[in-house]
């Protein structure tokens, strides 16, 4: 048996120094792609697991949401210390053993013999996910320098392919072998990727900080604006949400059966995956300020739209409204890094992240709240109104940027 050395999971691989040059940032953004469509995945499956789960083991709609809140709670709970921690140690043994971790926690669901054995597997399975988000985009971000916003949008991309995909592959599974089966195939793949990620991706680095693109100017101009930012993406994250909350209930009184309102759903996020993908270009090419105000602008008079319209013109703009709601995201996810130390990328983003996903999980509550007490019609029409509220945040941030970003 071969014994590998100790440095294993940090070597670069040998390659002339120009190929290296040319090389090391696609192969890094193919390999957190790849690994962003396994974790993205790996959180939405458990939707398709839980009828399954409420049948196994007897459990109420609340021990339902508690077994969904162990995974994204570990997640968003521990990303901040995955970002200090890379600081300390490569983020690429971070990467490749967050998604060990996150396979073997998906393992031992598959061989829990109750609630709590699932819940901690769960746990598990939440905790090296949480490695995923903050560290890789932060890689992205490293090897690209000042040409990395296209790059962060293709990542981010990857993310929805992986929720379209894992989830539908996992309810195809379920018809062919018993859910304890599935999710050890499933977890088959995360030892596959973090396998990929250990011999494919290049090293990081704890001390990239000196050899970062990223130019000092850039940093000292955007002192002070990562508050705002982190301001913008909450809010952002939270008109989302929301508006996705009431959507099913605004297509149902419009008339919509339940498979239609699946099919507009699913316009939705094919349209958010393209906004990921499309809006990461247009913000290197217009900038973040006029990117932002194009999205947050346009969300906004799209779901007033959805409101005034019958079912079918209603429906034909969502996949436009799709693009508008997810495109910002992938714009300040570009900018984060223009607003950060260099030596501080990975909190920075794992700050980010743990604000955003929070704002997800809370805004839904809230709006809920509110569509209690004044309808659904008029709490969607407050996620527009928080649309609006992002622009003028948008143009303080401006003055933050450096001037090639600027509106």
């Amino acid at each position: 048996m071969a014994i590998l050395p100790s440095g294993f999971l940090s070597q670069s691989q040998t390659a002339p120094p120009g190929e290296e040059t040319l090389s090391k940032p696609r192969r890094t953004l193919a390999a957190t792609g790849i690994n962003h469509a396994l974790h993205d995945g790996y959180t939405d499956l458990i939707y398709v697991l839980l009828p399954v789960w409420q049948a196994e083991f007897a459990l109420s709609y609340g021990l339902l949401a508690v077994m969904r809140g162990l995974y994204s709670g570990a997640m968003a709970g521990l990303q901040i210390p995955v970002g200090r921690l890379a600081e300390r140690i490569d983020g690429k043994i971070l990467l490749a053993l967050g998604t060990l971790l996150a396979a073997l926690g998906y393992v031992l669901a598959g061989l829990s013999g109750g609630v709590m054995g699932l819940g901690l597997a769960l746990l598990i399975s939440g905790a090296g996910s949480s490695t995923q988000h903050p560290l890789a985009s932060a890689a992205v971000s490293r090897a690209y320098g000042k040409a990395a916003r296209g790059p962060l949008g293709i990542y981010n991309f990857s993310g929805d392919l992986g929720k379209a995909a894992l989830p539908a592959l996992t309810a195809v599974l379920l018809v062919i072998v018993s859910w304890r089966h599935a999710l050890l195939l499933v977890a088959l793949m995360g030892l596959v990727v973090a396998l990929c990620l250990a011999l494919l991706m290049p090293a990081v680095g704890k001390g990239f900080a000196h050899k970062s693109a990223v130019t000092t100017q850039g940093t000292h101009a955007g002192r002070g604006g990562f508050s705002w930012l982190l301001a913008i993406g909450i809010l952002d994250s939270a008109v989302r949400m929301g508006f996705l909350t009431f959507l099913p209930f605004l297509l149902r009184d419009k008339g919509a059966s339940l498979p239609t309102s699946g099919f507009a759903l699913a316009m939705v996020f094919i349209g958010g995956a393209a906004g990921k993908f499309t809006c990461g270009w247009l913000g290197e090419r217009v900038g973040t300020i006029r990117t932002v105000l194009l999205t947050e602008g346009g969300t906004a008079a799209l779901i007033l739209a959805v409101l005034a319209l019958p079912l079918i013109p209603a429906i034909i703009v969502l996949p436009l409204l799709g693009v508008m709601l997810n495109g910002t995201s992938s714009v300040l996810y570009g900018t984060v890094p223009e607003l950060t130390s260099p030596h501080r990328t990975e909190r920075a983003f794992a700050l980010f992240y743990t604000g955003t996903i929070g704002s997800g999980a809370i805004a839904p509550v809230l709006y809920g709240l509110l569509g209690d007490a004044v309808g659904p019609t008029l709490a969607t029409a407050a996620t527009a109104v928080t649309a609006l509220a992002i622009c003028p945040l948008a143009l303080v941030l401006a003055s933050h940027l450096p001037n090639d970003r600027r509106a």
